[in-house]
């Protein structure tokens, strides 16, 4: 746990809210229309970091999927707007990058459209052998008939 001002960074999943997760990530552009099932099964097989203000409300996240020895995916990266400013981000991936559990991996991975600028100051760069990567994407598997 650290303090940022009067918010407070924290990995314990006891203090996670599924709720205020859910309603940002079923409108960020990378998981639109998520149900709130699966945000919940994703929060219970990662490690999460999140900010929280002084009366306690969750305000951000960072969500980490790894295997723990090799390899570490950042997803689901948030402040809420209104607390943005506040340095929550570089805390949260301070935590992240420190986190005693994610030492020693071999690669970290991220996806981003529009920060990139962010996580250069974590060391993250565009990959050395782009052709070597590969992904297969499911745009539309969150959307509903309705």
């Amino acid at each position: 746990m650290s303090q940022v001002g009067s918010y407070v960074i924290s990995d314990d999943p006891a203090r996670l809210d599924p709720g205020v997760i859910h309603s940002f990530l079923c409108r960020a552009y990378w998981s639109q229309s998520i149900p709130v099932e699966v945000v919940e099964r994703a929060i219970r097989g990662s490690l999460c970091i999140g900010a929280y203000d002084e009366a306690g409300g969750q305000v951000g996240l960072v969500r980490l999927v790894s295997d723990y020895a090799t390899f570490c995916y950042v997803c689901d990266v948030f402040v809420l707007e209104e607390h943005r400013g506040q340095g929550l981000f570089k805390a949260m991936m301070a935590m992240a990058m420190t986190h005693p559990r994610l030492q020693g991996l071999r690669r970290w991975h991220l996806v981003t459209k529009d920060a990139r600028g962010l996580y250069a100051g974590f060391g993250f760069e565009a990959p050395a052998h782009p052709e070597r990567h590969m992904e297969r994407v499911g745009p539309l598997v969150y959307a509903t008939d309705e």
